[in-house]
């Protein structure tokens, strides 16, 4: 079926019309292949829109219903049943992880809490030998690996980004306290009237749109994009990482690119069906948003249980990425890895993704978006297009 790849389809309330221009613009100018946009304002659907193919080589297009992978959005998804399961009691945030899992106290780590998992403090940001996608997809022995490690830093003095091994060591508290994967604890507690998965059934699988490498937008003479305004301490970034030590920069290789996904990449069927509780999820722009509506809508965790997961537990340089980063308890808050416009920089949490995809609350501004696309971002730290997408939501609520 041949479509015109930057037709966009849906509705978009007129108060919102500069959201749906900034959409539109990406496709325009070639910076997308397919994707889709949704935002809740006060519980209203008030932008709902898709557009191009779901699938590069076939032309399959983009449907209202078409799931996309989330990459790392995936993390507040995890740290949102983490958080649900203290709540209720069933573990202390801030006692000891070995009062529950005590294989986890061996190599300094006796001392690492609940807190230190969640907020990117434990010092395990890669594995220590190369794991495959079938090896991966066994989330016990992920997280025993993980629990036999020395880690990298002390755990509590400094923060790095865990880019995958955040996922089964968050995902410990869910499995050990919720007695289930993390995907069938969502699917279960709080996300079972929306299309999202951690660990993908065959049926969602077959309409899921493909991810492809952000060289085919090079290819098609996509305009370049401008730079992001991330203040005055933006030009920090590259000086970082120009006078990064080798062993940083193994750190970080090492960090992002194992597990390897193998053939196909985030395509392949053994990751997307495994649900790496990391970087696995596959939703809809519309299911995603809903869940960030019902967060801040005080409907998944109460008022005061979101407040402290919000609430900035680290904030500064990363010893992973090298920037800097900022984050709750698994909730990003706005930082050069995560950008908002000023008017979201006190309120805005959520997860940005590899590929460039976003999830964002703002309990103040009573607002649940998502973006999904299936052309990756090649950004080094925040995607231009989630950031133009942003700024358009919160200048259409004043």
């Amino acid at each position: 079926m041949t479509i015109d790849e930057t037709t966009v389809q849906g509705h978009c309330d007129p108060a919102f019309k500069t959201v749906r221009e900034a959409f539109e613009d990406s496709f325009a100018h070639g910076r997308e292949l397919g994707a889709a946009l949704a935002v809740y304002a006060d519980d209203r659907l008030v932008v709902d829109l898709w557009g191009g193919v779901a699938d590069r080589r076939s032309g399959r297009p983009w449907l209202a219903d078409t799931p996309c992978f989330g990459f790392s959005c995936t993390k507040a998804v995890t740290a949102t049943a983490a958080l649900l399961l203290a709540e209720r009691g069933a573990y202390d945030l801030d006692g000891p992880v070995t009062d529950w899992w005590p294989e986890f106290g061996v190599h300094g780590k006796a001392d690492v809490t609940a807190e230190h998992l969640l907020s990117h403090q434990a010092g395990l940001p890669a594995l220590d030998g190369p794991v495959t996608a079938e090896e991966a997809a066994d989330a016990a022995a992920m997280a025993d690996r993980l629990a036999a490690q020395t880690p990298e830093w002390t755990p509590g003095q400094g923060h790095g980004y865990h880019p995958l091994t955040f996922g089964w060591l968050a995902g410990e508290i869910v499995r050990r306290h919720g007695g289930r994967s993390v995907g069938r604890f969502v699917r279960d507690e709080f996300a079972g009237d929306l299309d999202l998965w951690i660990g993908v059934p065959p049926d969602v699988l077959d309409r899921a749109a493909r991810m492809s490498s952000g060289r085919h937008a090079a290819a098609k003479g996509a305009a370049p994009d401008d730079p992001v305004p991330v203040g005055a301490d933006g030009g920090t970034v590259l000086n970082r990482l120009s006078t990064a030590t080798g062993e940083q920069l193994d750190l970080m290789n090492r960090a992002f690119n194992n597990p390897d996904p193998g053939k196909g990449g985030y395509n392949n069927p053994v990751v997307l069906a495994a649900g790496w509780p990391g970087a696995g999820m596959v939703s809809t722009a519309t299911a995603l948003a809903g869940l960030y509506r019902d967060l801040v809508g005080g409907r998944v965790l109460r008022p005061d249980t979101l407040r402290e997961g919000i609430r900035r537990r680290v904030d500064g340089p990363d010893r992973v990425t090298l920037m800097d980063s900022s984050f709750g308890l698994g909730y990003m808050r706005p930082s050069m890895v995560f950008f908002t416009p000023p008017a979201g920089q006190e309120n805005a949490f959520g997860h940005a993704g590899a590929g460039g995809s976003v999830g964002l609350g703002d309990v103040e501004a009573g607002i649940g978006m998502a973006y999904l696309p299936n052309l990756m971002g090649t950004q080094l730290s925040g995607d231009v297009r989630a950031y133009r997408l942003i700024d358009a939501v919160y200048a259409s609520l004043t």
